[in-house]
């Protein structure tokens, strides 16, 4: 059996989500202009996505839709999906950041420091999302009468590191060992890396 990494995982799902965007983007905006030499494609605009709707290492985002018959209904399930994704993205990143922060380590942690820090994943991740803000938001209607709403959220990182910080430093063990710029810096790295990939 093969060994996933929370990067692979968030490449994959990352994928999936782009398929899924494309596929059900019947409602986008068509460009008129074939691109030249391929007069059976159309170009689709997907609403809130691109370069700025990316990750970077002051916010964490992730956009999505929801499709429904009744407007608001759309809404709720976009903000739905649109959570879930940045709820994901948060989960995978900060896997990512605390294996790649004690492996950078100098000294080898014990067995008690890391299930320590594992369990500390499990409470970052688990608490509800908050200080997030709506950065794009569009509804369309399809050609079959449904409301598709595309959603962009982001959450500071700082929302995510300081409840990590603050939960360290009531630790005695953690906090010996703990490098809350080193943290930092390894999490702004992770994010850049998940965004490039």
């Amino acid at each position: 059996m093969k060994h996933f990494t929370p990067t692979k995982i968030l490449s994959l799902m990352m994928l999936i989500t782009a398929v899924l965007l494309m596929s059900n983007c019947k409602s986008t905006k068509e460009v008129a202009d074939a691109p030249k030499g391929n007069s059976d494609e159309t170009l689709i605009e997907v609403y809130c996505t691109g370069p700025e709707y990316e990750s970077n290492d002051g916010f964490i985002r992730a956009s999505f839709f929801g499709e429904s018959g009744d407007m608001a209904l759309s809404k709720k399930v976009a903000k739905s999906n649109t959570l879930e994704e940045l709820s994901s993205k948060i989960e995978v990143s900060v896997k990512a950041v605390i294996d790649n922060y004690n492996s950078s380590r100098e000294k080898d942690l014990n067995e008690s420091v890391e299930k320590k820090y594992e369990e500390l994943i499990r409470q970052v991740v688990k608490q509800k999302i908050t200080g997030y803000k709506t950065v794009c938001e569009k509804v369309t209607k399809t050609k079959e009468g449904k409301y598709r709403t595309y959603l962009a959220y982001e959450l500071p990182v700082d929302n995510v590191l300081d409840p990590v910080y603050t939960k360290i430093s009531k630790d005695d063990e953690l906090k010996v060992d703990y490098d809350y710029q080193k943290f930092k810096k390894t999490f702004e790295e992770e994010m850049r890396k998940t965004e490039n990939k």
